[in-house]
């Protein structure tokens, strides 16, 4: 464990710098909590955000199979025509967000009807997090591109 920390004298008790294998990056861990992320702890309270979403993965994407095991062939045009479609049938409310998550989502969120529940700020992808912020809760996002593909997100809390 000594090889992963750094300096720490200005990070906040319990906490370490490490390094991932997976992403080769740095990150930071907090050896209490166990608590993981990419941003530097600031000392204060992380902000807390909670959202639903329909992801539609293409063939680009950083994983390109859903959770159900399929593996995904389409485009990226094609998963933004697919995000466009569900979104308006979304707001002429010819169906429920959670009902059309559970069916159409690429993410294994779509079991709680694309619920993520709570997550605090430098845990989601940065265009993920960017959109879940600039959201009011209740309201639906435009289609936003990740590493995973392409979003629609309901900010719920």
């Amino acid at each position: 464990m000594e090889e992963h920390q750094n300096d720490c004298s200005a990070l906040p008790p319990n906490w370490e710098v490490r390094k991932s294998r997976t992403y080769n990056k740095t990150y930071y861990f907090n050896r209490e909590t166990k608590e993981s992320r990419w941003d530097p702890p600031t000392g204060e309270a992380p902000s807390r955000m909670r959202a639903s979403h329909i992801l539609a993965k293409h063939r680009d994407s950083r994983n390109p199979r859903t959770w159900r095991g399929v593996e995904i062939t389409r485009s990226e045009e094609e998963a933004r025509e697919k995000i466009a479609d569900i979104r308006q049938a979304i707001e002429n409310k010819e169906v429920d967000f959670g009902d059309i998550a559970l069916e159409e989502s690429d993410c294994s969120s779509a079991k709680r009807k694309g619920d993520l529940g709570w997550f605090e700020e430098g845990k989601m992808q940065p265009a993920f997090e960017s959109a879940v912020k600039a959201l009011q809760v209740g309201e639906l996002s435009g289609q936003v591109k990740s590493d995973s593909g392409i979003h629609i997100i309901l900010r719920t809390g």
